[in-house]
C-alpha cells in the first residue's frame, strides 16, 4: 500500500514495516528482540521460532527491496543481555552496505558500551526533514512525527458477532504510528479520531480502513 505523507513516498509492508523511497530507508519499530529467550529464561516455554521470524522477516525486507538504511524506532532489544543480541548483532555484520540506526525505545536498557561496540547508530529523537522520528508519540515537534510504542490494532466487526483484531498503520494531521514489527509482542486496541488515516494488516497485504 503506498501512500503520500509529507509530499514523500511511503510503501506500507504487510510485515509491518514502512519503507521510504525517496531515502531507501526501511523503517520498523517494536522488534523486542530476546523477548522470547528473556520469557523461556524465567521458565515459561515460548517457542523460539517466533525469534528466527523476526531475524527472517527484517532479512528479507532489507533483500527483497533497495535498502541503504534501516531506522528501528525504538524497543529493539527487548531488555537485559542474553543470547539474542549476538545473534542480533550477527544478522547486522550480514549487511555491511546498509546504516543500521535506533531511536532509543524504553525497553533498550542494555549498556550503552554495548550499543556502542554494534554496528548500530544511537539516537534520542532523529529528525530527518519533514518528519521527526521517535519512540514515543511527541506532543510538540518541529516536523511530523513518525513513532512506534504503542503497538496499535482495531477491532474489525462482522456478522454473527465476529470480531478479529488486527495490527495497524494509523495517520493523523500531525503523526504517523507504527503497528510492532515483532512477531512476540501483542498489540493495543486504539480509537481512531475522526480524520485519522487507518491501515489495517492483513496476512499479506495492507488494505485501507478509513
Amino acid at each position: 500500500m503506498v501512500i503520500n505523507l509529507q509530499h514523500q513516498t511511503f510503501d506500507l509492508l504487510p510485515e509491518k514495516a514502512i519503507l521510504w523511497k525517496e531515502k531507501s530507508s526501511l523503517l520498523v519499530a517494536d522488534l523486542h528482540i530476546g523477548k522470547t529467550t528473556h520469557f523461556r529464561k524465567s521458565g515459561i516455554g515460548i517457542p523460539p521460532d517466533m525469534e528466527r521470524q523476526n531475524y527472517e522477516n527484517l532479512s528479507t525486507l532489507i533483500l527483497n527491496h533497495e535498502v541503504d538504511r534501516v531506522i528501528f524506532l525504538g524497543d529493539l532489544f527487548h531488555s537485559v543481555h542474553n543470547a539474542q543480541w549476538e545473534v542480533l548483532n550477527n544478522m547486522l555484520d550480514m549487511f555491511p552496505e546498509v546504516t543500521f540506526d535506533l531511536v532509543m525505545g524504553n525497553h533498550d536498557i542494555l549498556p550503552y558500551k554495548m550499543y556502542l561496540s554494534s554496528r548500530l547508530k544511537i539516537y534520542d529523537i532523529l529528525d530527518e526533514p519533514p518528519f521527526t522520528l521517535s519512540h514515543f508519540p511527541l506532543a510538540n515537534h518541529a516536523h511530523y512525527n513518525i513513532c512506534g510504542h504503542l503497538h496499535p490494532a482495531v477491532v474489525l466487526k462482522g456478522t454473527g458477532k465476529q470480531r478479529l483484531k488486527l495490527p495497524c498503520f494509523i495517520f493523523s494531521e500531525r503523526q504517523g504510528v507504527l503497528p510492532s514489527f515483532g512477531a512476540f509482542t501483542g498489540n493495543a486496541v486504539i480509537r481512531p479520531n475522526n480524520g485519522d488515516r487507518v491501515y489495517v494488516v492483513t496476512q499479506d497485504r495492507v488494505i485501507s480502513l478509513k
